[in-house]
């Protein structure tokens, strides 16, 4: 039986060989879901009704996690072995948090999203994230969907979100930041949507979803990632 010990990375190919720590206990944390979604709060009223009084709080959570040596990692394992990676780096003066997908056959793991000063994404739609965060697959750092959303909602980028992904959305935030307005903090969040804001996916001939963000990997007009690669990362999103 897998469990989240063999799925903990000791390296990732291409990222190198870094102090990865596995913290589960994070995820009990209120403080740390209000500094994890720091920067995909991009208005004064989702600020408002995420932090409230914690605003101090929450900043001062978030500089403890990057001033440590070790790396904060969490694991969340996906269809035909694959493994999604949400990585704090706490490199001094070039820390972020980086979003990787990456499979055991796969000669370097690939960088989707990352969130610092030069950031990069989107990485993920919306049909990408609930198969991530839905897939009940055990090992990695847990298995509930509420967690596993919220911790790779920082990677997505969508301007067309189903109709649904406001309450799933809110049913997370209720579960994890305890806020009293869940479904309003949810509807501004999706919104704006952080870094990068909504971006538009389509998807091939080949099956393979592309974005058009200008940021990220999976437009192809970025010349980011080749036409293979694209299709992998495709299959390994696919519920």
């Amino acid at each position: 039986m897998t469990n989240s010990a063999d799925l903990h990375p000791a390296r990732l190919p291409g990222y190198g060989d870094e102090p990865f720590t596995h913290q589960p206990e994070l995820l009990n944390e209120r403080l740390f879901w209000l500094a994890h979604l720091h920067n995909w709060v991009d208005s004064t009223e989702a600020e408002e009704l995420l932090y409230g009084a914690d605003y101090e709080a929450a900043g001062a959570f978030q500089h403890r996690l990057f001033a440590q040596a070790s790396w904060p990692t969490f694991t969340i394992p996906l269809r035909a072995g694959h493994r999604f990676h949400i990585v704090y780096r706490t490199f001094e003066e070039d820390e972020g948090v980086d979003y990787l997908l990456h499979h055991p056959d796969w000669d370097l793991a690939e960088l989707l999203a990352t969130e610092e000063g030069h950031f990069m994404g989107p990485g993920l739609s919306w049909p990408d994230l609930v198969a991530a965060a839905g897939n009940a697959l055990p090992g990695g750092i847990t298995t509930d969907p509420h967690a596993r959303l919220l911790l790779l909602l920082p990677a997505l980028g969508d301007d067309a979100p189903p109709n649904d992904a406001k309450d799933r959305l809110a049913a997370a935030l209720r579960a994890h930041t305890k806020t009293e307005s869940a479904d309003t903090l949810a509807a501004a969040l999706l919104e704006t949507q952080g870094l990068w804001g909504p971006t538009r996916w389509t998807t091939t001939e080949r099956g393979v979803r592309i974005s058009d963000g200008e940021y990220s990997v999976r437009n192809p007009a970025n010349l980011a990632l080749s036409p293979d690669r694209l299709a992998s990362i495709s299959v390994a999103l696919t519920p």
